[in-house]
């Protein structure tokens, strides 16, 4: 092989490995975006474990409604259900996609992600208000 040529290939090597490197720390990040903001804003009451306390707070570990439609498991955290507050004033899209994002692949949960822009969708969808445009947006 011609230097010039073997240069260019082992310059494309490292810039490939170097995209790599750099995406896998933002994908870690992300995932621990989502655990750290369970942990503050859910775990009380749905455990570190995804457990749940039976009787009380169900378990999202093993939940098949965790892991399904997108849509309903969202509109739980935008408007509530049962005893569970909405959190929909609370928590930005972004850090809502996070979390669910976390809930649905973690405790051997296996669902796909959801994103900021689904979220903001069903929002409006359900006529939710936009995070921090109600008057009081630190109700809990």
């Amino acid at each position: 092989m011609k230097p010039v040529l073997t240069t260019a290939i082992m310059t494309a090597a490292a810039l490939a490995a170097t995209a790599l490197l750099t995406a896998a720390p933002a994908r870690a990040q992300a995932a621990g975006d989502g655990k750290a903001l369970f942990m503050k804003n859910c775990a009380a009451c749905h455990q570190a474990s995804g457990k749940g306390i039976p009787g009380a707070f169900p378990a999202l570990a093993g939940s098949k409604f965790v892991t399904g439609d997108h849509a309903e498991v969202a509109g739980v955290l935008l408007k509530g259900r049962g005893g569970m507050p909405d959190f929909s004033e609370t928590i930005s899209d972004r850090d809502m996609a996070a979390i669910l994002t976390y809930v649905r692949s973690d405790w051997g949960n296996q669902a796909d992600a959801l994103t900021e822009e689904e979220i903001h969708k069903l929002r409006t969808t359900l006529g939710v208000a936009q995070f921090g445009t109600a008057e009081m947006s630190n109700k809990h």
